[in-house]
């Protein structure tokens, strides 16, 4: 593959073909005075040589190594990244901002007091089933009180009728 047929086979690819003018050897087009504002002329940037190594010829293709050498910029206007003027907003806007910024403000604020309202019930339930809890866990020890102490009762008074049986008999 010569040169010329490696040139045209690099011009198909888009993204090269945009920036390297030595792949599109046509003179650049500088008559055409109907640019828009704001459009960005990507052909600032021309690349003035370009070296082609052939690497190895095979029956299933050639393989080559371009070397490019740095770009130079001719001369062209600097390219600033500038956003177009804003209009100045009216005092009607600014206000209906600030008051949409004020409902912002006080739907986060009744979100904020909702959400430390139900962590505070929650904590109020929490604390009454523990209570409850210990209510029912006390009542429950002095049931079993009561009953260990009635049963000693009771068995004091089998053991006495016991023992006045035994001395009746």
């Amino acid at each position: 593959m010569t040169l010329a047929a490696y040139r045209e086979k690099m011009r198909e690819l888009p993204l090269l073909s945009l920036f390297c003018s030595c792949i599109r050897p046509e003179p650049r087009d500088d008559t055409d005075d109907k640019k828009e504002a704001g459009m960005v002329d990507l052909n600032l940037c021309n690349i003035r040589d370009m070296e082609v190594i052939e690497l190895s010829k095979r029956a299933s293709g050639q393989a080559f190594e371009v070397i490019l050498k740095p770009p130079t910029f001719d001369g062209g206007p600097e390219l600033r990244a500038t956003t177009p003027p804003r209009p100045k907003p009216s005092l009607e806007e600014i206000q209906k901002k600030l008051n949409a910024a004020e409902e912002r403000r006080k739907w986060q604020e009744a979100e904020l007091l909702k959400h430390l309202a139900e962590r505070r019930e929650h904590e109020r339930e929490v604390a009454q089933k523990a209570l409850t809890r210990e209510c029912q866990e006390h009542r429950a020890d002095a049931h079993k009180e009561q009953r260990q102490m009635h049963l000693n009762v009771s068995q004091e008074q089998l053991q006495e009728e016991d023992k006045h049986s035994v001395e009746v008999s």
